[in-house]
């Protein structure tokens, strides 16, 4: 047995403050509003015309999905430090790997935004129209948007390796419901079929991985609900 890092070994941060620093990023990210409220309203399924016209005639709302998709994933670095240190008494070296895979996941993310950006500057530019025309205009409008959905879906395979050793810290915690690291854990392989699924079985509808995304929820219940009674545990094993 060996004593864990005291309350103050991170720069002041306790477990407690850590968990309930989580749960606020989580509580903050506006991915949902932005993937399951905006982007179905603009992009029309298998029709790249109508989708060119629906952004050009809400590009304000459009502009509002590219932000909250960035604050999103910024927000995951801010829950990567947090769970580093919240899970490093736990194992430090573990939870530094589990830290890098979001991060890695983050900037990955944040990257496919860029293609958001672009259908924004060829739509909100008219002389792009000129030099396109209206046919090959809706081509790369169309184009950009699939490519932002297939680089953030090869993302989430690192975000579901992130899940998976995160759960596995939880569930070695002691001071998180051992539970709870499985659910995680379920989540990371479910995230983990969802981005390699558009490319190893590209007719297959794998939307029923979505319900593994159930662990995440338990956990930022948890963060909300229990986080700030968290107690510095005195020993580790």
């Amino acid at each position: 047995m060996k004593p864990l890092p005291s309350a103050k070994s991170h720069d002041g941060v306790t477990l407690r403050q850590a968990a309930l620093i989580a749960g606020a990023a989580y509580l903050l990210n506006p991915v949902s509003y932005a993937e399951f409220s905006v982007y179905p309203k603009l992009v029309a399924a298998n029709n790249a015309a109508q989708t060119a016209q629906n952004i050009s005639a809400h590009l304000s709302l459009f502009a509002v999905a590219i932000l909250c998709y960035i604050i999103s994933f910024i927000g995951d670095i801010v829950i990567a430090w947090a769970l580093y240190v919240l899970l490093s008494p736990v194992n430090k070296m573990l939870s530094l790997l589990t830290a890098w895979c979001q991060l890695v996941y983050a900037a990955v993310a944040l990257s496919s935004v860029f293609s958001l950006l672009n259908v924004y500057h060829l739509l909100a530019n008219p002389y792009y129209l000129t030099l396109f025309g209206s046919s090959q205009l809706q081509a790369q409008v169309w184009f950009q948007l699939h490519s932002f959905h297939y680089e953030w879906s090869m993302s989430l395979i690192i975000f579901g390796i992130h899940l998976v050793l995160l759960g596995y810290l939880v569930f070695r915690s002691g001071y998180i419901p051992w539970i709870v690291g499985i659910a995680l854990s379920i989540a990371g392989l479910g995230w983990m079929i969802a981005g390699l699924g558009p490319y190893i079985l590209p007719n297959t509808n794998f939307d029923f991985t979505l319900i593994t995304a159930f662990g995440e929820v338990v956990f930022i219940l948890w963060l909300w609900i229990r986080g700030w009674k968290i107690q510095e545990p005195a020993m580790i094993s």
